[in-house]
């Protein structure tokens, strides 16, 4: 039997012959802004559902596996981690893990399309329920440029929240982008970025992101993998920087006593996201 195309949500990776699919109940909003298309499905069984130019962005069911891989273990990673940056990440799930820390005193929020924030306002109110809390401040502007000119030494921890590397995010994925974020990150920097699917972006994507974090001068990058059930091949990835030291070298005792719950995030997650895969050696 034949899947109805007004019943389900597709998208369809041509290059790797592979398709992703969600039944759906309803198309709640459909929208053009300034830099993006925008569209809400409520779907069967993973909630609601948000897609920018075609492209599954998340669901209520499974984003925290993201949002969380994206903050936990870079701000554990740092020894201290007190003023952090946020470029991208209008969905506001990873700027609410970050503000779990206590030890955090501000976050800036820089995404330059205001409407992913408000859509998620509106149909993913869970992970905006932190956006009033007086650490948090949002931007909507141009964040490769917000990081050229900002002040150096001012950051401990930039997560790069972003989307594929293409459009808007495309000069996030670059080496020019990585030295300003290298100045502005102030002694024991930490920086983490999204890197894309390990089973098909080994080669590519997460080679170019570690050779280029080192580049720009990063002593040591790791890639962790993690489980994303709607993102292409269901399994990816967040690349750490860090500054000076190891990335392997984390707070560990902190990740075990921390005060504040997560749903996949601990310890024992951390270890083995540092743990190299045999094929990724190589990179």
């Amino acid at each position: 039997m034949g899947l109805s195309p007004s019943e389900w949500f597709t998208e369809i990776f041509q290059n790797e012959g592979t398709a992703f699919s969600l039944q759906i109940k309803k198309h709640l909003h459909n929208e053009r802004s300034e830099y993006q298309t925008l569209d809400i499905y409520e779907t069967e069984t993973f909630g609601n559902l948000m897609v920018i130019d075609g492209c599954v962005m998340l669901t209520q069911r499974d984003n925290f596996l993201y949002h969380e891989m994206m903050s936990h273990p870079a701000l554990f990673t740092h020894s201290n981690p007190k003023n952090v940056v946020i470029i991208g990440g209008g969905d506001c799930g990873t700027l609410k893990e970050v503000l779990k820390h206590d030890c955090v005193e501000s976050v800036l929020q820089v995404d330059i399309d205001e409407r992913v924030t408000r859509l998620s306002e509106q149909y993913f109110p869970e992970l905006c329920d932190k956006n009033e809390d007086p650490r948090a401040t949002l931007m909507f502007d141009d964040g490769i440029a917000w990081m050229k000119n900002a002040e150096a030494g001012s950051v401990d921890v930039v997560i790069i929240d972003s989307t594929d590397p293409v459009g808007p995010a495309e000069g996030l994925f670059a080496v020019d982008f990585y030295r300003d974020c290298y100045r502005v990150l102030g002694e024991g920097g930490v920086l983490v970025q999204q890197s894309e699917s390990p089973l098909l972006h080994a080669q590519t994507i997460i080679k170019n992101v570690q050779q280029d974090l080192k580049t720009a001068g990063f002593s040591d990058a790791h890639t962790m993998p993690f489980p994303q059930p709607v993102y292409p091949t269901g399994w990816w990835s967040a690349t750490i920087g860090r500054k000076a030291g190891s990335v392997s070298d984390y707070r560990q005792s902190a990740v075990t006593a921390k005060t504040f719950s997560t749903l996949y995030y601990n310890d024992g997650i951390h270890q083995g996201a540092l743990a190299i895969p045999e094929f990724m050696k190589t990179l």
